[in-house]
This record gives C-alpha cells, structure tokens and sequence, in this order.
C-alpha cells in the first residue's frame, strides 16, 4: 500500500506540474480538433468517409499528446536533478517508471476520444465495437508513453527528444495504416509497418467502427501488449544503465 500510495502521489505531482498547465491542456484539445476539422473539410462531409478517418485521428492524438508530454516531463526532471533523487526513492523501479508514465497515459486516451466526440455530431457511431476501441486506444496510449520514455531516458536536452521523437512519428502517420491502407504502400516499406506499435493500434480502431483488419482482433491485442513489454524494459534497462550502475 505505501507503494501505491508513492505511485498515487507521483502522478498527482506530475497532472499538477506538467499535464495540467494551460498549454498543454490547450494543446491537447487543439490538436485533436485540427486535425478532425481538416479531414471533415476534406471529406466533404461524407459521413462514411469520416468515419474510416477517425480510427487514424485518434491514433495520432494518442501518439503526439503522450509522446510530447513525456519528452517534456522526464528530460527536465533529469536537467533539474530531482529524477536522480526521484530514483533514489525506497520504490521499485519499475512502479515508478509506471508512475511516470500514467499521467502520459491517461492523457493520451482522453486526448483520443475528443475526436470522437466531435464526430458524434456528425456521423452515426452505432454498431461500434467500444470495448475493442477503448482496448486499442488504451495499448496504443501505453505503447506510445513507453517509447516516449525510453526516448526521454536516452537522452539529456528537451530539444534531443522532441527530435528524436518526430524522427519516430512522423514517418509513422503514412507508414501505420491510419489513414490509407498498408496495401498502398510498397512492398518493401511493409515489413517496417508491422514494426510500428500504432499500426495495430489503428487496425484494432478500424477493426471496432467495423471495417476489416489484415489480423484477427484478438491477435493484434497480443502483438501490442508485447510491444508494450519490451518497451518498457528496454526504458528501465536504459535507466539502470545510465543513471543506476
């Protein structure tokens, strides 16, 4: 229970520090409803079209909002010397690691259903899948804090991790299905898709509104709670390398 209630406590400070300030909280409304507006605008108010769009908004709201907001939150924790003292706490590392992620976490699976909310005034959202969405904004959220951290842990400036980060994401907004099948790209960029946490967040997404996916629903799940595993401990192995041994 102490534990808990370390954990309990480092994510209050973290909502109250860094998730909660107006910028980012503008941010991460913002940006969702940008990127719902222009697709809308491009869709032409098609509602089918709108509806096979939103699997890949959400995705990228996911994406951006935890990834962003952990680069912000561990590298100026590192800059500042309080995430030495913070591992320095009678806590396993690995619950702490948690700790610093949930906010990311919790954030991103908000952040992901604002366009959601939006295109429920225009499209008729029935006959969704819910629990499969939630499941696949939930994972793709985790996935996308994990490698958040293991990019904020491996690297000592803001401006490094924002960089390295969109190394990462950008790419992955054409090559993770979101938005055009993964049948359009070239073959030899496939195996690289398959490599990328957010397609099979996406096709799960997909898979719940009711188009087809290219693997069942209950395999994807697996795949992404795999990523999820080694994303993790490739963070606390970064971790006890750099900052512990």
């Amino acid at each position: 229970m102490k534990h808990w209630g370390a954990f309990a406590s480092i994510l209050a400070k973290d909502m109250r520090t860094y998730y909660l300030k107006p910028p980012n909280v503008s941010w991460g409304l913002v940006f969702p409803l940008a990127w719902t507006g222009m697709f809308f605008v491009r869709s032409g108010a098609n509602p089918s079209e709108l509806r096979s769009l939103l699997p890949g908004v959400m995705t990228l709201a996911v994406l951006f909002g935890t990834t962003s907001l952990l680069a912000v939150a561990i590298t100026f924790e590192k800059k500042s010397r309080s995430f030495e003292r913070l591992l320095l706490a009678p806590v396993p590392l690995s619950l702490l690691m948690f700790a610093k992620t949930a906010g990311a976490i919790l954030f991103g699976v908000l952040n992901a259903f604002v366009p959601v909310l939006l295109a429920a005034f225009f499209i008729n959202l029935s006959g969704t899948n819910w629990p499969a969405l939630l499941a696949g904004v939930i994972l793709t959220a985790v996935s996308s804090a994990f490698l958040g951290l293991l990019v904020a842990v491996s690297v000592a400036e803001v401006f490094e991790a924002q960089t390295i980060s969109n190394f990462f994401r950008f790419p992955m907004v054409f090559l993770c299905g979101l938005f055009f099948p993964l049948e359009r790209l070239p073959a030899w960029l496939r195996p690289l898709s398959y490599a990328l946490p957010p397609t099979y967040g996406a096709d799960i997404m997909h898979q719940a509104i009711g188009r087809p996916g290219f693997l069942p629903l209950w395999l994807e799940l697996l795949i992404l709670i795999a990523f999820c595993l080694v994303l993790f401990v490739a963070s606390l192995r970064t971790i006890n390398r750099r900052w512990i041994a």
